[in-house]
């Protein structure tokens, strides 16, 4: 098996070693011992991978200060097509309180038109978001 950390490596040796001339009687202290380097070692490329990507998200927002939003243009779509439809029910009951079926045949003429015009409207695209992960080395 190659070791990917050579120094973590030889801190396993060093312990198998003296594990060997101390007995098992320190084995607790000695494993004990080689944890508390394998948790640092951990916090430390943790510690490195948070702040690299922290780093680039920094530069992101420098480049591009209006990220694409995850959920993409969602509240756009639909919060407009949302709002139309609550503030439908008030418009339908004035038109055809006042002028009967001509009333809210207008009414939803309105209401339509402003839909279609809200939908015709040209959307402007963003980058894609970055496909790979930010976590890995």
């Amino acid at each position: 098996m190659k070791a990917r950390d050579p120094e973590l490596r030889n801190e396993l040796d060093a312990a198998l070693q003296a594990r060997s001339e101390l007995g098992s009687e320190y084995e607790p202290a000695l494993v004990e011992s080689f944890l508390e380097k394998v948790e640092q070692r951990l916090d430390t490329t943790l510690d490195r991978r948070v702040r690299r990507h922290l780093a680039e998200q920094r530069v992101s927002v420098v480049r591009d200060p209006h990220p694409p939003h995850p959920l993409g243009n969602f509240g756009e779509r639909y919060g407009f097509g949302i709002i139309s439809l609550i503030l439908a029910v008030p418009l339908s009951a004035i038109g055809a309180s006042t002028a009967h079926t001509a009333g809210l045949v207008v009414a939803w003429l309105g209401i339509v038109a402003v839909n279609a015009v809200h939908a015709a409207r040209p959307r402007f695209s963003r980058r894609p978001a970055h496909a790979d992960s930010d976590w890995e080395d």
